[in-house]
């Protein structure tokens, strides 16, 4: 859905962040940057619960009298629901404060697009194999904490075994909670596997712990700019060609998602007041 420029808004990108992993924030930049290329808006920003900026902080670096907030999550959870509206400060999706007006949208990860995103990625690492041979499964963290996230993953298995993309089958699987990522084999009885992380950032998770519980490493690793794991592809273990892609939130066209999300909430403000 193209999205009409609005240049006297602002729009602010929130991620996670994280203070253990030189990666984890790279993939808001970068869409940040591919929507900054578009000129858009008037101004473009990022902030971090875990790094700098905070979000805190974040409204004082913008001009802009109104700003879209996108949480650039996979996601509805604790931080969508708490932890962002209790930084900005937010009443509801659309907020008036301070003199500025602040339109929080849903987290990109719940968008409809994602679904397109996964079979691009899937198709991307295994670029030559017949879905009907194959098993697709998309992994997240899993725990007992939020169980929206694997909602999100669970959602988005039943889209595709609902789609026309042809696999012959297509699983949910999660760190720490069943089914397990690390019975991959046993989840899957075709001789290709194809492991999409349903993460933002190659984080500790998707390059790191997810690659030992799969079978690929032996032991953690250092992080993924210094690593090859992603460029072994297939990988062959336990009878089957492994393909291993990373994280969803990697792949550049989020950036569409992102402006899909503020498409979606003027659609819905647009609505509200006809």
């Amino acid at each position: 859905m193209p999205i009409e420029p609005k240049p006297n808004t602002a729009l602010l990108i929130v991620g996670h962040g994280s203070t253990e992993n030189p990666d984890s924030s790279t993939p808001y930049f970068d869409h940040a940057d591919e929507i900054r290329s578009r000129n858009l808006f008037a101004e473009v920003q990022t902030c971090f619960w875990k790094e700098e900026p905070s979000m805190r902080e974040a409204l004082y670096m913008v001009d802009s009298d109104e700003i879209y907030i996108v949480p650039d999550f996979i996601s509805e959870g604790y931080f969508t629901q708490e932890v962002i509206p209790r930084e900005f400060e937010l009443s509801g999706s659309t907020t008036h404060r301070a003199g500025k007006t602040l339109h929080y949208c849903p987290p990109v990860g719940i968008h409809r697009s994602m679904t397109q995103l996964i079979l691009r990625r899937a198709r991307e690492v295994a670029p030559d194999i017949d879905p009907s041979t194959t098993t697709l499964i998309i992994t997240g963290h899993g725990t007992g904490l939020n169980q929206n996230s694997t909602k999100a993953i669970r959602d988005q298995v039943e889209l595709i075994r609902q789609s026309d993309a042809g696999f012959a089958a297509v699983h949910d699987a999660f760190m720490e909670e069943q089914p397990f990522v690390a019975d991959w084999d046993k989840l899957s009885n075709t001789p290709n596997v194809i492991v999409v992380p349903f993460f933002i950032a190659d984080g500790l998770h998707s390059f790191q712990d997810i690659p030992v519980l799969l079978g690929i490493e032996n032991e953690v690793g250092a992080a993924a700019s210094q690593r090859e794991v992603f460029r072994h592809n297939p990988h062959h273990l336990r009878g089957k060609r492994l393909y291993y892609s990373s994280a969803i939130g990697t792949e550049p066209l989020i950036a569409d998602v992102i402006l899909d999300q503020i498409a979606d909430f003027d659609k819905s403000l647009q609505n509200s007041h006809s």
